[in-house]
């Protein structure tokens, strides 16, 4: 059955590229196997979605798949697939040959990144290769060392790049193998115990003492560069958001960062003395007045 990337990701063939990127976060996150864990529907889905974003959210392919629908990879196999469908009458197929059709998924995780169409005809294709990364890894940037087969079978060991700013979802090349293809780390960031991730912002509870939400003061507060100071001024009020600007994660591509966004949670003191329930009598029976 036809593809349709369009349905798949839930947009109209006129959506954005910011539609297309909207709709490929919302639907990651729900079928993600991290999410998932165990569901074979829910990893078919979430596949299925990684291949309709990185059609879309490519002006030169995306043109290709407008034009020659779900097969538009092969158009160039054809001798001109738009000649060949005039001719013909119909869209190019493909014969997969003694593979039957083999599910690409099977073949990223051995590491090869070629698929077999007709008799004694090869074409290489994207293939992808799950990868996870902490949230301080995504900040820093990081490497890994995978060992990945070329054209011929025999395995490699790469050291590959993952550069600040990437994301659930970014995808970084894998370079240096000779099989004519092209082979992608997916990337996936593990959720953080301090951090909620939103794009290129953080957002983060902090916990202050009574005494200074009410008088203020300066109070430390953890990011991903370290612990910083804030300033919290008098009264400040439960729920109180403070903007940390330039604190987020980087964004990939240039030197601007997105900035931190940190809610204050008021904690009460407790295993009060007699003295200090006393002041606290002192203070209510004046704010009463």
């Amino acid at each position: 059955m036809a593809k349709d990337y369009y349905k798949i990701l839930g947009v109209t063939k006129t959506a954005t590229e910011k539609d297309v990127k909207l709709a490929f976060r919302r639907l990651a996150r729900r079928y993600h196997p991290d999410v998932n864990p165990g569901d074979k529907s829910a990893e078919a889905r979430f596949k299925e979605i990684n291949e309709a974003h990185e059609v879309l959210s490519d002006p030169e392919k995306r043109r290709k798949f407008d034009q020659y629908g779900d097969q538009w990879q092969d158009a160039q196999h054809f001798g001109g697939a738009g000649q060949w469908q005039q001719q013909t009458g119909r869209k190019p197929t493909v014969d997969f040959g003694d593979q039957g059709g083999e599910d690409l998924f099977e073949q990223l995780f051995r590491g090869f990144g070629r698929e077999t169409f007709g008799k004694g005809t090869h074409r290489t294709s994207a293939t992808e290769t799950p990868v996870e990364i902490t949230l301080e890894e995504a900040f820093n940037g990081a490497s890994r060392i995978l060992q990945l087969g070329d054209s011929k079978g025999v395995p490699h060991r790469l050291e590959v790049k993952i550069p600040p700013g990437v994301n659930t979802g970014s995808r970084v090349r894998i370079p240096g193998l000779d099989n004519k293809g092209e082979i992608f780390m997916v990337i996936t960031v593990k959720p953080h115990q301090l951090f909620e991730r939103q794009g290129d912002d953080l957002k983060a509870e902090v916990a202050i003492p009574l005494l200074v939400a009410v008088l203020g003061g300066e109070i430390e507060i953890p990011t991903l560069k370290g612990k910083v100071a804030l300033k919290i001024p008098p009264e400040t009020q439960n729920g109180k958001v403070f903007r940390l600007a330039g604190l987020g994660m980087p964004r990939a591509g240039n030197s601007l960062r997105g900035d931190l966004y940190a809610r204050v949670g008021i904690t009460l003191p407790t295993s009060l003395t007699e003295k200090e329930k006393e002041l606290f009598h002192q203070l209510k029976a004046l704010r009463s007045n």
